[in-house]
């Protein structure tokens, strides 16, 4: 037990200081086998890279895809297009629900978080300049559009986090839709009036909108495709998805090739953009692969049973236990899919096996899961986290505290609520 907080301790900690978790995640699996009574080599050598290739192994396709899909969506101008049809709907006096509902369309679509950061972001400046309102506030509404409800709650989301739970329960995209609709409702609804008071608070203190210093916009040259062909990849991912019931892989590249299609014109810039795209998509699986070793080692040490004893003994519904170990490890790793791949890693089997003993919806497993990931991940040293402010030109002293209300803590609150309707049937 000791060995495992120790390791955990260490991740956590090399984390927050910005160290990569592709080679901090074995250090700290180290320290959990030498701990733990392991050969040192073969934890690493077997253990570890056994954890690693298998996740890479079953989930790489969908990084892939899904980071070349969100790449296509920025290089052809289509999620701009989306972006600000959207935010001109909702009208400048709205800003921070125009930047809201542009970031959720776009990740509940199926355009990756950090695609979505680079896109809104022009819009966002330029709604918030003309609403006179303080930019501290920009990456508050950017996060809560984009790494909270169409990342975990919504129903049918084609984001990672909701997808990795459906092995360990046999489940599907849509599970436990009550849960899902009512916990994106309190994150959403929650977060955007938080945000409104903040925006009063501010104002009332004379504190409005300033010009970003030695900042270069940089975003989408050239004209915009039509709004409604930009829509329809998107769409096509949810449809066939959730309605069609295909695989995800199949979903996402028939959204490629429709984006394909429908920018013929400039495809002498598609395999720039699908290069860049399944680039980047490396760095992504590598991450969460490092962060879902770690658990494997976690699992085979000694003190894994006591700790398992600990969380499955937590009082009350199991979901209970379900959302602590989550969550923890998502806040140690900073990652979402990362601390979620080590606790179903380590702990999916008995979850699924305590649902069928209990009687408690595996769906209901499967969104607690999703839910709590997108909880204490967004820490200070989360890398969504880390990019928004690094793009915005703001410091974690200026806006940290309002990402946190809307990425953190609202979140937990709904994983309590959806928690709550689950004790009651409501799933």
């Amino acid at each position: 037990m000791f060995g495992i907080l120790l390791g955990l301790i260490v991740l956590m900690a090399l984390a927050y200081l910005g160290w990569s978790i592709i080679w901090v995640a074995p250090i700290a699996a180290g320290v959990v086998a030498l701990t733990g009574g392991l050969d040192l080599l073969d934890a690493y050598t077997d253990t570890y890279m056994g954890g690693f290739v298998g996740f890479a192994r079953d989930w790489f396709p969908v990084f892939m895809l899904g980071a070349i899909f969100g790449k296509l969506m920025e290089d052809t101008g289509m999620a701009k297009s989306v972006a600000v049809a959207l935010t001109k709907l909702i009208g400048t006096k709205r800003a921070i629900l125009g930047v809201i509902v542009a970031c959720a369309v776009l990740t509940y679509g199926g355009v990756s978080l950090f695609v979505v950061v680079f896109a809104v972001y022009p819009l966002a400046l330029s709604l918030f300049r003309e609403a006179n309102i303080s930019r501290r506030l920009m990456p508050a509404a950017v996060a809560l559009g984009a790494f909270t409800f169409t990342m975990t709650a919504i129903p049918g989301t084609p984001q990672i986090q909701n997808l990795i739970p459906i092995p360990y329960f046999q489940t599907s995209a849509t599970a436990a839709p009550v849960m899902g609709i009512v916990a994106a409702l309190v994150m959403g609804v929650g977060g955007y009036y938080y945000l409104r008071w903040r925006e009063k608070q501010l104002t009332e203190k004379g504190e409005l909108f300033a010009e970003p210093k030695d900042q270069k916009i940089a975003g989408f040259e050239g004209e915009a495709p039509n709004f409604v062909l930009s829509l329809l990849p998107l769409i096509t991912v949810l449809v066939t998805l959730n309605i069609l019931d295909w695989h995800i892989v199949v979903a996402l590249i028939s959204g490629i090739i429709l984006i394909l299609l429908l920018n013929i014109s400039k495809f002498k810039n598609f395999v720039k953009a699908i290069n860049a795209g399944a680039v980047g998509s490396v760095t992504a699986i590598i991450n969460t692969s490092a962060a879902v070793g770690f658990g494997t080692v976690v699992r085979e040490v000694p003190g894994f049973e006591r700790l398992t004893e600990l969380l499955l003994g937590i009082r009350g519904n199991p979901l209970i236990s379900e959302a602590v170990a989550v969550n923890i490890l998502a806040g140690a790793t900073g990652s979402a899919s990362g601390g979620m791949g080590i606790a179903l890693e380590a702990l999916g089997e008995r979850y699924y096996q305590l649902a069928l003993d209990t009687g408690v919806s595996t769906e209901a497993f499967h969104r607690v899961a999703s839910l709590a990931s997108g909880g204490l991940d967004a820490l200070p040293h989360n890398g969504a986290v880390l990019t928004l402010l690094t793009i915005t030109g703001l410091s974690h002293k200026e806006s940290y505290k309002d990402i946190f209300v809307v990425a953190v803590a609202i979140p937990i609150v709904a994983t309590a609520v959806a928690i709550a309707l689950a004790a009651v049937g409501l799933v």
